[in-house]
């Protein structure tokens, strides 16, 4: 008979529970849900704007590329007006440098309007030195700015007039007092043309061989002086370089003295 008055106490206690907990489960399930349903709708909106980054990107990388394109021909383009410019000047100085041999000639260039290397001539020379000295800054201004390995013709010819210009003792004076002239010299040995080095050697050459001009820079040229490289220059299998290297080799012992 207890059991039978308290059972039903139990029973609907136990299935009040019951139903309290499926309401609050049900809750959960209904507010999960919706945080998914909002999950999928921010994952639509992040997809949306993925795609959109993505097409973007794609767009930028083709824009990179096709300008990257057009500096690499702009870039070909200008080496070969480089290239032109520099066989074109090296031809025109080719040509004057062979029209100078004529002292009749070189009057006439004088007489003109022209200013060309015409340094193959005393009077050339005497003129140069004279009346067009911003004309040899230019040369050497060039020749220290020019890569070593590049534009080894007008390299050699700038080198050529200057060495003519040195043969004068004012031209020589000019020249090796100018601001960087022996840094200029160390510079151009170690390029890699063979003549480039052989007439920065017989450039270097009148210097030391001009008493007064070598009192002067014999000091900087003690100091900063390349002797390995002039070492290796004498060891080229280059038989002109080699024998101009190892004969300015005994021509330098004479800083020694001057030391």
């Amino acid at each position: 008979m207890q059991l039978r008055d308290f059972l039903p106490k139990i029973v609907n206690g136990d299935i009040l529970g019951t139903f309290q907990k499926l309401d609050a489960i049900e809750s959960n399930m209904e507010k999960k849900e919706e945080e998914i349903e909002q999950l999928k709708m921010d994952c639509e909106h992040f997809k949306a704007r993925l795609e959109t980054a993505q097409t973007d990107c794609m767009r930028e990388k083709k824009e990179k590329l096709d300008l990257r394109q057009q500096l690499n021909e702009a870039k070909q383009q200008l080496l070969q007006q480089a290239e032109y410019c520099t066989e074109m000047g090296a031809a025109v100085c080719t040509l004057l440098w062979g029209v100078s041999s004529n002292e009749e000639a070189v009057k006439t260039i004088l007489g003109g309007v022209s200013m060309p290397d015409v340094a193959a001539l005393a009077c050339g020379r005497e003129f140069l030195v004279s009346s067009s000295r911003e004309l040899l800054d230019t040369m050497m201004h060039l020749l220290g700015s020019m890569k070593p390995g590049l534009c080894t013709k007008f390299k050699v010819l700038m080198l050529m007039s200057l060495y003519n210009v040195s043969i004068n003792l004012k031209g020589l004076k000019y020249i090796s007092e100018s601001p960087g002239f022996i840094p200029l010299l160390w510079w151009l040995l170690n390029d890699p043309d063979t003549e480039v080095c052989l007439h920065a050697l017989r450039l270097l050459q009148s210097v030391i061989l001009e008493p007064e001009v070598l009192a002067k820079s014999a000091s900087e040229m003690r100091d900063t002086l390349p002797f390995q490289r002039i070492i290796a220059l004498s060891k080229s299998r280059n038989a002109d370089l080699q024998a101009l290297a190892k004969e300015l080799l005994e021509d330098l012992k004479i800083l020694e003295y001057e030391g």
